[in-house]
């Protein structure tokens, strides 16, 4: 009896649809185990994405979800998450204790990507991921000032490797902590590259669940040094629906997909201006471009985030909105933007694999 109940009980859970994975538990195969005593059980699920907020009511939907178990009149659920390598399948080694990089990027620059990134790396460690962000934007650093960092300098135990730094929970490793703030980066492409993988590899990052690149714009020489030589995991595209925008995102989509990094989706920044006297939400720079975007490369629209003046305001003062206003609704968007990117790269642990490809240089 308690067997075929057991039966009955975990085929049930299985065919759960989760809102964020949008997979049925069984096909993920989150259920780590039922127990049957009785008219009373417990069910274990184990999600690949941060979900601290999340699950409580993942346990309340699945008790509602099983209550047609005419038997079962006690079901205790217990969620944790266990956040594994998911994207590319690569032939590059693993970064030291890293499980995820995630890439994200902008066709063009003053889309609003290094708050976006900012914000994805807080709200994956509010909701228990451990995380850590790189400033690959060796031109133009901006998370020091982000993240409250600004004038910090990395410590070195042993002359060779770096010490991130740290703030509001995330390692955090940007060229903008070791050179002055006004000084500009007169450098080559290979001096570039060069300072992008010191970073990256002379860091003693901790163990980490995901390490978010705010990349530089564009399609250059970080963008293809990243794809060669780094186990990327998946990468995101910031754009605003201003057509322009739009145009310069394309090519930053396309050419991950050229080097067969998953493009995880899309967000589009600025969907709505959000006037900071009356509240009044109007879409200055053009409506439903990122939904559209996203439809046209068959990928997913990850979030839309309007421009708001707090924003900013919070960005500049080294205490992103994550931080500064964590249950507000701007908050929460960057929360579900961040749980519904998480739950997008734990799908791909599914999926087939990609071969990485080579890439070879030839005089035309």
């Amino acid at each position: 009896m308690a067997t075929d109940r057991t039966a009955e009980l975990q085929t049930r859970l299985a065919s759960f649809v989760d809102p964020w994975l949008r997979r049925p538990l069984g096909e993920m195969r989150a259920i780590a185990a039922v127990r049957v005593e009785g008219n009373r059980a417990v069910a274990e699920i184990v999600l690949g994405f941060p979900a601290a907020d999340y699950a409580p009511e993942l346990e309340r939907d699945l008790r509602e979800h099983c209550r047609e178990l005419s038997w079962l009149q006690s079901l205790e659920v217990q969620v944790r998450w266990d956040i594994q390598p998911g994207g590319r399948k690569s032939a590059l080694p693993p970064i030291q204790s890293i499980r995820n990089i995630v890439a994200v990027a902008s066709g063009k620059g003053g889309v609003g990507k290094s708050t976006v990134a900012a914000n994805l790396a807080l709200a994956w460690a509010a909701q228990g991921a451990r995380v850590g962000v790189l400033d690959a934007d060796i031109y133009g650093p901006s998370q020091p000032r982000m993240l409250g960092l600004s004038g910090q300098r990395p410590s070195t135990p042993d002359g060779k490797s770096l010490e991130p730094l740290r703030a509001h929970g995330l390692e955090v490793m940007s060229i903008g902590f070791l050179i002055d703030e006004e000084q500009p980066m007169v450098w080559r492409g290979p001096m570039v590259t060069q300072a992008l993988s010191q970073l990256l590899t002379d860091t003693r990052w901790g163990t980490l669940d995901y390490l978010v690149v705010d990349m530089p714009p564009g399609t250059g020489d970080i963008q293809l040094t990243l794809s060669q030589r780094v186990p990327v995991s998946g990468a995101i595209i910031v754009t605003t629906p201003q057509d322009i925008a739009l145009l310069d995102a394309r090519k930053g989509l396309r050419m991950f997909e050229k080097v067969s990094i998953p493009v995880l989706g899309v967000i589009e920044n600025m969907s709505t201006h959000v006037c900071s006297q009356c509240g009044h939400e109007e879409p200055i720079f053009g409506a439903g471009g990122g939904a559209r975007m996203a439809e046209q490369y068959h990928v997913e629209l990850l979030g839309s985030l309007p421009l708001d003046i707090r924003i900013r305001e919070q960005a500049d003062g080294g205490r992103p909105t994550v931080v500064a206003e964590p249950d507000s609704a701007l908050g929460r968007a960057y929360i579900d933007l961040a749980r519904r990117t998480a739950a997008r790269l734990a799908r791909t642990t599914l999926e087939p694999n990609t071969a990485f490809p080579s890439i070879t240089m030839e005089d035309t």
